[in-house]
């Protein structure tokens, strides 16, 4: 079973500009951004499960926002909610609880609050071990965006909120790999496989080499759809050179077991 924990969608009316707000430079979308443009990504490319990654950059959002991926919930589809440090840690709470929601991104880059903000800390603490966390880590934007969010800060997090179930995108730090590296590698974090526009990208011996030091038991596969073609991503995964057992951990497992899907069983 593979499942892919890093994919974006948005009400059809919106995709396009959604898609097109938040230019990242060097970035070109692969997808249209769309529901249905997802389901046919999964259907070309044999994933069974995608975490639809729902993004509030204001607060005034988020339960619109809750809604609306709560209502993507499928076989197919796994929804992943939204939370905002604009509202009060009561009001974020009631906003997933009311949609079903037991899993949150953050992306400091387009929400502009930092990964060390206290008033995000208030939420995670809230969060205990009840609601998993992936986050955005690293480059993307201009100079204070990007210092939203570091390897160094998911440190911090990961020291100060042991039972939180949390996954780093982008291996722990986009374009920041050597950081991440350091700094996470054997931490107890799940990081996430995402590099845009390819892992390809990446040596893959040194990919290989830091799942086998941070444990492929704690490595997830994400493909950051729409900005990336998903069975590029996987075969990317499975030409890294690691053990059959690894590569289905990477896929599927390790994320089955995260989120406590019945393929953890």
């Amino acid at each position: 079973m593979i499942i892919d924990a890093h994919t974006h969608v948005w009400p059809d009316k919106i995709a396009e500009k959604a898609l097109t707000a938040n230019p990242v430079p060097g970035l070109e979308a692969r997808g249209d951004g769309t529901v249905h443009g997802l389901d046919t990504s999964m259907e070309h490319t044999g994933v069974h499960l995608s975490c639809c990654l729902a993004i509030a950059n204001e607060g005034r959002h988020v339960h619109k926002v809750n809604e609306f991926v709560s209502g993507l919930a499928s076989e197919s589809r796994y929804p992943v909610g939204t939370v905002h440090v604009d509202l009060s840690v009561e009001e974020n709470l009631e906003s997933l609880r009311r949609n079903n929601i037991k899993s949150v991104k953050l992306h400091p880059l387009f929400q502009r609050y930092g990964l060390d903000d206290k008033r995000l800390w208030d939420i995670l603490d809230a969060f205990g071990e009840d609601i998993s966390v992936i986050t955005h880590v690293g480059a993307g934007g201009d100079e204070y965006t990007n210092s939203l969010s570091s390897p160094a800060m998911i440190g911090a997090i990961a020291k100060q909120f042991p039972k939180l179930r949390l996954m780093a995108c982008h291996f722990g730090g986009y374009k920041l790999f050597d950081d991440a590296e350091e700094m996470l590698a054997g931490a107890d974090i799940v990081l996430e496989t995402s590099w845009p526009p390819s892992l390809a990208l990446l040596r893959p011996e040194r990919v290989r080499a830091l799942i086998k030091k941070h444990g492929a038991e704690r490595v997830v596969f994400g493909s950051d759809w729409p900005m990336t073609d998903p069975l590029e991503e996987i075969q990317a995964i499975e030409m890294l050179g690691l053990s059959d057992d690894e590569v289905k951990q990477v896929l599927g497992g390790t994320l089955a077991r995260v989120l406590g899907l019945p393929e953890a069983a």
